[in-house]
């Protein structure tokens, strides 16, 4: 980053530092004692912050800031004292960029052989950084027995368990208790919109299809809700607010949660989409806003269902052939089928914490090796 060297100066509630790039940046004082990376302030052990923000008045101000070597140093009224590297600061004020990238024409979710991903490290950075940049891949050639969604563990982390059952099984055979038990299409909606907070990753396992159509669809919900913000600002911004029920039950479990379709983080951006016709439930329809939350939602839904829309993808999964998908951004669907051959697909739901956890993980060792 070459050097930052430049000056300093305590303000009122401020310290204001001047490099020698141009770049100003301005640190109030209190972050800047809560932030303390020395000894006295952290456990060494676990770099987890010690000092509490209590232990200071609300007014604390550094009597001394000056650069030197490349690092703000801080004195404080009790000879406390802080340093700061310079280079910390400017990576801190550095904006961060998403790593999402929107699909391109004719997208296809990658595919990644089975087995390699389980066992070359390479080739697993190189598909979980495609995962969590477009936020869906297919794994080939995994085998077809019952379960062998337990086999992703070490990969994506541990199995997230709901209720029902801790591996689901999808045929028109058996417990049916939604509509994925059926032949019918699906349209395109993510899981368990009646959890407080839904899966974050589903992984859905084709065991056999020998079935004529079912065709997989995948839909990127944030592309179709950029664009429905910048055509329709109001709609987005109802999506956001309007409290909506989602509910999926049966004779022993009962899942209800009521919250906005749609969620951003705190600087705007999407952070997921909750998506259900058929979980969703009736509302009062007396309630304040409900007119306009209802355009709102009906221009979402001719989005999210155009099947010519460059956010959906359409294409057969196999047996053998496994989908993952990024659940509070990629909506899942599928075309109806005719019940002529043996269907069987087993789904079970990850945390994207544990994916992204385990991508740094890889690239550190992978970096370890390259240096050798």
């Amino acid at each position: 980053m070459g050097t930052l060297s430049g000056s300093a100066r305590v303000l009122a509630n401020t310290v204001a530092v001047e490099l020698l790039n141009g770049q100003q940046v301005i640190l109030p004082h209190l972050w800047l004692r809560d932030n303390c990376p020395c000894d006295d302030c952290r456990v060494t052990q676990t770099q987890e912050k010690r000092f509490i923000l209590s232990d200071v008045p609300a007014d604390l101000a550094p009597t001394e800031a000056v650069i030197d070597r490349d690092s703000l140093c801080l004195v404080w009224p009790d000879r406390h004292q802080t340093e700061f590297p310079l280079t910390v600061i400017a990576e801190l004020v550095t904006p961060a960029v998403r790593q999402q990238q929107s699909w391109g024409p004719g997208f296809i979710p990658e595919s990644f052989a089975w087995r390699r991903f389980l066992q070359d490290q390479e080739y697993a950075i190189t598909a979980l950084t495609e995962f969590m940049a477009c936020g869906a891949i297919r794994l080939t050639d995994a085998p077809t027995e019952p379960e062998t969604l337990e086999l992703l563990a070490p990969m994506l982390g541990p199995i997230r368990e709901l209720l029902f059952d801790r591996i689901h099984n999808v045929s028109v055979e058996g417990h049916v208790y939604n509509i994925a038990h059926t032949s019918l299409g699906l349209p395109p909606h993510n899981d368990f919109a009646s959890y407080s907070f839904p899966p974050s990753v589903q992984a859905l396992h084709m065991l056999h299809n020998e079935t004529p159509g079912g065709e997989s669809i995948v839909v990127d919900s944030w592309a179709v809700l950029e664009q429905l913000r910048e055509d329709h600002p109001q709609h987005f911004k109802i999506l956001c607010e309007f409290a909506v029920p989602f509910r999926e039950f049966d004779q022993d479990n009962e899942t209800y949660a009521v919250e906005p379709m749609v969620r951003c983080d705190t600087a705007g951006n999407i952070a997921s989409l909750r998506f259900s016709n058929q979980l969703m439930q009736m509302m009062d329809p007396t309630q304040a806003g409900i007119q306009d939350f209802y355009r709102a939602y009906h221009e979402l839904c001719v989005r999210i269902t155009d099947r010519d829309s460059a956010a959906r993808s359409t294409f057969r999964l196999e047996g053998g052939q496994l989908l993952l998908v990024a659940a509070h951004r990629v909506l899942h669907a599928r075309e109806a089928f005719q019940p002529l051959g043996k269907r069987h697909l087993q789904d079970a739901y990850f945390e994207l914490d544990n994916i992204a956890n385990k991508l740094v993980l890889l690239q550190r060792k992978q970096e370890s090796i390259n240096e050798q």
